[in-house]
């Protein structure tokens, strides 16, 4: 248990050594060094400030009045940055102390060429000196133009197309892209329109991906278009790599009647790569080895290098064996196979 005579003893011993500091000598000594401290660096600041300086403020921007049937298909900038210049006391109260009115563009005022307003910045410097004391100059705006685009209700549905790479891990494989939604609504002015055929994402790059990936993606700004929505989701499924082997016949085409091929072993082993989800649904009648009467007659050898004529999708990384097989051309009765 605490010993409440011991806390007030330690209390009373370190306020007698805190008052004893602050009556002795070496403690006035150095309150009057803060205090005539402080006075001259209030001294120092107040001739610092009374120089002049250049600074940069931000003032935001504002498109009000746009009508119903209008699409602002690119917007002015959000904000202006103006740089002035006064004494270091009047940029200090713009600091601490005063906001700037936002710049409010009223679109019934402007009218613009094609659908594209430009709007320089002699015509609402006014407003802006108005926001500002009588002794700062403003010495520049950025921009010096303010500019948007719009339409009035022309628009078009465009199919999306993905920039950039999506490559799958080791032993994996992008089994499919799927976009939500595959195509988007593009608002332009009529001239602008008629140019625009796809919509393209920002470019991407996802690496040794090796799970199903999901991402939303932004779309390719263009200056004056407006895409509705202005991004998509991108889903990648991601499959892995088994390996199957599957026996294939070897069929004659365009044999002449009487005729026939024979060939030894009249069979061969494909081997490949496919996606798990695929294994089951690829069997050996997806593969066709078909060998022609005409190509047989041009190789003037008993020996055929077996050719695919026919591979499923999403099968790869194939290989036959045996490569090569004899054969030969045998003459069979009319009746035959009756």
């Amino acid at each position: 248990m605490i010993d409440r005579r011991n806390i007030k003893r330690i209390y009373l011993k370190t306020a007698r050594k805190i008052k004893d500091f602050l009556l002795s000598d070496k403690s006035r000594e150095f309150l009057i060094f803060l205090f005539f401290f402080f006075i001259a660096s209030g001294f120092w600041l107040l001739q610092t400030l009374n120089n002049d300086y250049e600074t940069e403020f931000s003032i935001p921007v504002r498109l009000k009045g746009v009508p119903n049937n209008i699409v602002i298909t690119s917007e002015p900038p959000s904000e202006l940055h103006i740089r002035v210049k006064d004494k270091g006391t009047v940029l200090l109260n713009y600091m601490l102390g005063k906001s700037f009115f936002p710049i409010t563009l009223d679109f019934s005022d402007y009218k613009g060429k094609d659908n594209h307003v430009r709007i320089y910045s002699s015509q609402f410097e006014k407003r802006l000196l108005n926001q500002l004391n009588v002794s700062t100059k403003l010495l520049s705006v950025k921009p010096d133009t303010l500019e948007y685009i719009y339409s009035t209700g022309d628009s078009k549905l465009v199919p999306v197309k993905l920039q950039g790479t999506v490559s799958a891990g080791r032993q994996y494989y992008i089994s499919d892209t799927i976009c939500t939604p595959d195509s988007v609504l593009a608002y332009a002015p009529a001239g602008v329109l008629d140019t625009i055929a796809i919509a393209y994402t920002q470019k991407v790059k996802f690496e040794d991906v090796s799970d199903t990936l999901k991402r939303q993606i932004p779309l390719l700004a263009q200056k004056g278009v407006k895409f509705v929505p202005a991004s998509v989701e991108m889903i990648f499924p991601v499959d892995i790599y088994t390996e199957k082997t599957v026996e294939v016949p070897l069929r004659g085409v365009n044999f002449p009647a009487g005729k026939v091929l024979r060939a030894f072993p009249s069979k061969v082993n494909v081997t490949f790569q496919v996606g798990l989800s695929h294994f089951r649904q690829i069997t050996a009648s997806d593969f066709h080895i078909n060998v022609s009467y005409e190509e047989l007659l041009k190789l003037g050898s008993d020996k055929y290098t077996v050719k695919l004529r026919s591979v499923p999708k999403g099968v790869n990384q194939i290989r036959i064996s045996p490569e090569q097989v004899d054969f030969l051309i045998e003459q069979v009765s009319p009746d035959y196979g009756n």
